[in-house]
């Protein structure tokens, strides 16, 4: 890597370099930005290592002043060498591709009825305003309304770079533990509401023909008469070959629900790509959802006791509005980034 990181050096600085057709140029850029952070810590590394070995000749002087001061500055150096290493290792870590993009979002209510579906909105709340904290665009696809306000169903574009990288630890089943608006003698119930993240996917990663789509138009309907019109503005779309069924009726334009009702099925295909890729790869992968039972959890809320668990890194933060405010979600997405870095690290 270091040999190729200082071919390219060479290969880029030079004069013939304005002569080169601008993908070339581009492709080389890319991959030197990707080569220099491995091979600065390694460069680094070797420099540190250098200078502790230098210092093995002080060692044997026969000044004492000289050979303390030498034994201390060798134990400073030596002190670093773990942290670079490590620093190393992470730059040689597989990359997943996917991280860069941008995501397509899905909150479905799980066990618990109404609460399930008030817990599911205050979820996609939370990322909403996680995304907007974070400049990224933030797209609702669908939403589908309980009679009491919440989402039985909630779905949304996430456009930003990073954004896939950053939630793609979600995935799994969200369980609350709190007093539901219904409940009148005060118990705690405990709900679940289930995340599922995707990588936005673009024509070129999924090939979706359209005589593989059945595509159904039907009138638009919703509780109290909201989005109900005299059109067929509603669209299902069947994948055939796979049986994924999404239908969306939020927008007036049949045009527009089509155009969303793809998105969320190339990423949900795309998905199933990568998780058949995977499957390959290890055989101990557990899909993204789940059953929607309440003992399948990745991370508890709990409103009596103010506070937010997630049991896959065992990190707690008190103070759940503002996690659900999505100011402190990044409590949790660095510690799972983190988490799955040192899985990744042991492997290696």
């Amino acid at each position: 890597m270091k040999a190729r990181h200082e071919e390219l050096c060479t290969h880029l600085s030079g004069e013939h370099t304005n002569k080169l057709p601008q993908q070339e140029l581009t492709a080389l850029n890319v991959e030197l930005g990707e080569l220099t952070p491995a091979v600065e810590a390694y460069n680094a590394l070797q420099r540190l290592l250098t200078e502790a070995k230098e210092l093995e000749g002080m060692l044997n002087g026969e000044d004492d002043d000289m050979r303390k001061l030498a034994r201390e500055e060798q134990q400073a150096l030596e002190e670093q060498v773990p942290a670079l290493e490590e620093a190393l290792l992470t730059h040689l870590l597989p990359r997943d591709e996917a991280d860069e993009r941008g995501a397509v979002l899905e909150v479905r209510a799980g066990t618990g009825g109404d609460e399930a579906a008030l817990f599911a909105g205050d979820l996609f709340r939370m990322y909403q305003r996680f995304a907007e904290l974070r400049r990224w665009k933030f797209e609702v696809l669908e939403a589908a309304e309980s009679d009491m306000g919440g989402y039985k169903l909630a779905s949304a574009n996430i456009g930003g770079r990073g954004a896939y990288g950053a939630l793609k630890f979600e995935s799994g089943i969200h369980r609350v533990q709190r007093v539901p608006v219904t409940e009148s003698a005060g118990r705690v119930h405990t709900s679940a509401a289930s995340v599922a993240v995707m990588p936005q996917a673009e024509e070129v990663d999924v090939s979706v023909r359209d005589e593989d789509l059945r595509i159904d138009t039907y009138r638009a309907g919703g509780a109290g008469g909201q989005h109900v019109n005299t059109t067929n503005s509603a669209v299902r779309i069947t994948h055939i070959p796979s049986g994924l069924v999404v239908a969306i009726q939020d927008e007036r334009s049949q045009h527009k629900n089509k155009a969303k009702a793809l998105k969320i099925l190339r990423a949900r295909l795309f998905e199933a790509q990568r998780q058949r890729q995977r499957a390959e790869q290890s055989s101990e992968r557990k899909g993204l959802i789940g059953s929607g039972d309440r003992s399948e959890r990745i991370r508890t809320y709990n409103f009596p006791q103010g506070r937010v668990t997630d049991h896959r890194v065992g990190v707690t933060e008190h103070g759940i509005e503002g996690v659900l405010s999505g100011a402190s979600l990044d409590v949790f997405t660095e510690a799972l980034v983190t988490h799955h870095k040192q899985q990744l690290l042991s492997d290696l």
